[in-house]
C-alpha cells in the first residue's frame, strides 16, 4: 500500500479579502524549501527516529481528542508544515510587537549578565524554536545555561523525546517544567547548583567566603518565567498573569541560602523577520494581542490543526459542531462566527484560540526539530 503524506494544498476561499490567507496549488516558491514533497513516506513509516525515555515523563496514553497513538505522530511533514505557514503568512499584515519597555531591559539584562554564573533560558514547550530569541547565543557567550522547556504538559511524549534528543546532541542541559504545578523547579534549582558549583572553589581557593549561586532566568514574554520562580520559592515573590507583558523590570529574589534568581520581562527582537514564528508566538499568546489580526491567526491555527494527525478536521467538527472540509481556515471561522456568535468574527476566533491555549485539543506542539 502506498501512503502519502498530507500533500493537499489549501484552495483559495470564497469572500476573503487581500488581506487575508491565501491558499496554492502550485510547488513551493520559497528556495528555502526544496521541492522534495513527492517523497515516499515509507522510509520514514519503516524506518521510525530513535527516542529516548525522560525520567518523570507522561506514560504514552490514548490521546483524549480521537484515539490517535503517539506512533501517528511521525506521519506528518514537519518541512511541508513550515512552507506552508511560510506561504499563508505571505500575504498577513506583518506581526510586530516591541513595546518601550524590552528595549531598556534588554539593555539592563546586558549589564546584569556579567554578576550571572548560571542562565536560565525558558522557552515555550510547543515552539521552542520560535521562542528563542536570534542574539541569545551572543549574549551569553561561554556561560553555563540551563533551557527550560515550559508547559510540557502540552506536548506529547513523542514531542519530549524529539527535543530532548535534539538538544542532547547539542550538548545542551534541558529540564521539562510546568510552572503552574511545579513540575520539574526542583530538578533546576539542583542542576542551577550543580553547573555554578565551581564559583565558590575558586571564591575558597582565594580566601573568600562563599555566596549564594546568581542565576538569571531569561526568555520571551508569557514563557513561565515569573511563574517558574514563584513555584520555585513556593510562594508568590514575582508578578504573573497569562498575558505577555505583565513583568516590566529587572528583580532579584534568593531561594534559600545557596540560590539568587534574577527574574526579568520578555525579550523580543525588534523586528521579527520570521512571520512564520511570529503566527506561532500569537496562536500560543506569547506576544501581545494588539499586534496581530485575531482572525488572521486562528484561521491560520484552524489549517494547521487540520494538517495535524493527532487533532484533524474530525476534532474540530465535533467540537464546534461545524461540517466544514478544512481547506479554508477563514471560511471555518466565519461558519462558527454564524452559528455561535451572531456573525462576530472576532469572538468566534478568539474562541479557536482560547480553546488551543487551554489544551481542549489535546497535547499539540505546533514545532518539531528540523
Amino acid at each position: 500500500m502506498t501512503l502519502q503524506l498530507s500533500g493537499r494544498w489549501f484552495l483559495p476561499c470564497p469572500h476573503v479579502s487581500t488581506h487575508s490567507i491565501q491558499c496554492r496549488t502550485s510547488p513551493y516558491p520559497n528556495p528555502k524549501f526544496p521541492q522534495t514533497r513527492a517523497l515516499s513516506a515509507t522510509a520514514s513509516l519503516f524506518s521510525p527516529p530513535p527516542t529516548i525515555q525522560i525520567v518523570g515523563g507522561k506514560t504514552p496514553t490514548w490521546r483524549e481528542n480521537g484515539s490517535v497513538t503517539e506512533a501517528v505522530e511521525d506521519e506528518i511533514d514537519w518541512a511541508e508544515m513550515d512552507a506552508d505557514l511560510y506561504y499563508w503568512t505571505r500575504a498577513l499584515r506583518p506581526v510586530q510587537w516591541y513595546p518601550g519597555h524590552i528595549a531598556k531591559t534588554e539593555k539592563e539584562l546586558k549589564e546584569q549578565l556579567k554578576l550571572i554564573d548560571v542562565v536560565i533560558e525558558v522557552r515555550d514547550a510547543r515552539i521552542p524554536l520560535s521562542t528563542t530569541h536570534p542574539q541569545m547565543d551572543l549574549w551569553l557567550g561561554n556561560r553555563k545555561r540551563i533551557l527550560v522547556l515550559n508547559r510540557e504538559d502540552m506536548i506529547s511524549t513523542a514531542d519530549r523525546n524529539a527535543w530532548a534528543m535534539h538538544f542532547s546532541r547539542q550538548g545542551t542541559k534541558v529540564v521539562f517544567s510546568n510552572g503552574q504545578l511545579g513540575m520539574g523547579t526542583m530538578k533546576l534549582s539542583r542542576l542551577a547548583k550543580s553547573l555554578a558549583a565551581g564559583v565558590n572553589v575558586k571564591r575558597r581557593a582565594k580566601g573568600l567566603l562563599p555566596r549564594p549561586v546568581r542565576a538569571g532566568i531569561v526568555g520571551y514574554p508569557n514563557v513561565g518565567k515569573s511563574s517558574l520562580i514563584n513555584r520555585l520559592l513556593k510562594r508568590r515573590m514575582c508578578p504573573a498573569a497569562p498575558r505577555p507583558g505583565v513583568t516590566r523590570e529587572l528583580k532579584w529574589v534568593r531561594f534559600g541560602k545557596d540560590l539568587e534568581l534574577l527574574d526579568s520581562p520578555g525579550i523580543l527582537p525588534m523586528r521579527i523577520s520570521d512571520q512564520a514564528a511570529a503566527i506561532k508566538l500569537a496562536i500560543c499568546d506569547d506576544i501581545g494581542e494588539r499586534s496581530y489580526d485575531v482572525a488572521d491567526v486562528a484561521a491560520i491555527l484552524v489549517q494547521m490543526l487540520a494538517k495535524l494527525p493527532t487533532v484533524g478536521m474530525k476534532a474540530l467538527q465535533n467540537r464546534y459542531k461545524i461540517d466544514v472540509d478544512g481547506q479554508c481556515g477563514k471560511m471555518f471561522i466565519e461558519k462558527l462566527a454564524l452559528r455561535l456568535f451572531n456573525g462576530d468574527v472576532h469572538q468566534a476566533a478568539f474562541r479557536v484560540l482560547s480553546d488551543f491555549r487551554k489544551g481542549k485539543f489535546g497535547w499539540v506542539a505546533l514545532e518539531r526539530p528540523r
